[in-house]
């Protein structure tokens, strides 16, 4: 089972990136996928999540707005929008799929991760 995060790169501040987040060997289907995001020196925060059912949404107060999350079942990728960046936006970002229902806002509910891709916003 692997993830494999893409899409990072260095941007002005006001610009946009968008993440992507392939899995191979299954299907992640029914498996609520997130991302993450780890700034030097900080501990690993939650950026936005979206359930396999309903695909309902959730976002870090930081980044709603400005953020949006959404998955192509059919590929078996989940995407991150990322407009209006700002230089705290600065971080590894990361995609997690976790097999447990409910909120994606807890990292300890998350099965598998990718290996992180790096966004970096100048100002």
């Amino acid at each position: 089972v692997q993830l494999q995060a893409s899409g990072g790169g260095l941007v002005q501040a006001g610009g946009s990136l968008r993440l992507s987040c392939a899995a191979s060997g299954r299907t992640f289907n029914n498996y609520k996928m997130g991302w993450f995001r780890q700034a030097p020196g900080k501990e690993r925060e939650f950026v936005a999540g979206i359930r396999w059912s309903f695909y309902r949404t959730d976002y870090a107060d930081s980044v709603k707005g400005r953020f949006t999350i959404s998955r192509d079942n059919a590929k078996n990728t989940v995407y991150l929008q990322m407009n209006s960046l700002k230089p705290e936006d600065t971080a590894v970002y990361y995609c997690g799929a976790g097999r447990l229902s409910g909120s994606t806002k807890e990292l300890t509910d998350y099965d598998y991760w990718g290996q992180g891709t790096l966004v970096t916003v100048s100002s």
